[in-house]
């Protein structure tokens, strides 16, 4: 597996080994043991998610302040332009964020680790999108910044109209979010 350093330090691009040949691929999505070794990081997975989408949708920018949530997501079709902005207010890199395309065809993972928003605009026709939390989901401790915060600035992709949901569409600036300490 390749490790990628990202502009904030603790989110991190993993590039799985993939062996393919004329008849398709062969890649391990996950092993516990790898992950820790090259990236240092020790989580324990206990909820896997997928959800699909068509182009445009836009989902986020989700955190859980209570029960938060490291996630290690990954695009199995389609293609999604993926961010992580820094919500830990005593952060050097409070605000700030890394975006990354996800896709089927370069098999990138993004670890994106507790104390960060994350969020996902789909840029193909159609993406499948999985991820493994290291905490449940709970709906009562989510938040929502909003996605086009002008304060944080996320370059989005141009894909044509969005598809928001309620929530998303309610999400709040970062200056008055319930954030991280």
């Amino acid at each position: 597996m390749n490790v990628i350093a990202t502009a904030l330090p603790q989110v991190l691009i993993l590039e799985p080994n993939v062996f393919g040949d004329a008849r398709g691929f062969f890649q391990e999505s996950f092993n516990q043991k790898i992950f820790h070794e090259a990236t240092g990081v020790t989580a324990q997975f206990v909820q896997d998610n997928h959800s699909r989408s068509t182009r445009g949708v836009l989902r986020g920018l989700h955190y859980q302040r209570v029960q938060p949530q490291g996630k290690l997501v990954r695009v199995v079709r389609g293609e999604v332009f993926d961010v992580a902005v820094d919500v830990r207010r005593s952060s050097p890199n409070f605000g700030q964020w890394v975006g990354v395309a996800l896709s089927e065809d370069n098999h990138r993972q993004l670890w994106v680790p507790p104390g960060f928003a994350h969020g996902f605009v789909v840029t193909s026709e159609r993406a499948d999108f999985l991820y493994k939390t290291t905490d449940y989901y709970a709906p009562e401790h989510e938040r929502c910044v909003a996605w086009n915060d002008p304060a944080i600035g996320i370059a989005w992709p141009e894909v044509g109209p969005l598809q928001l949901s309620d929530k998303d569409r309610k999400g709040v600036l970062l200056a008055q979010a319930d954030v991280f300490p």
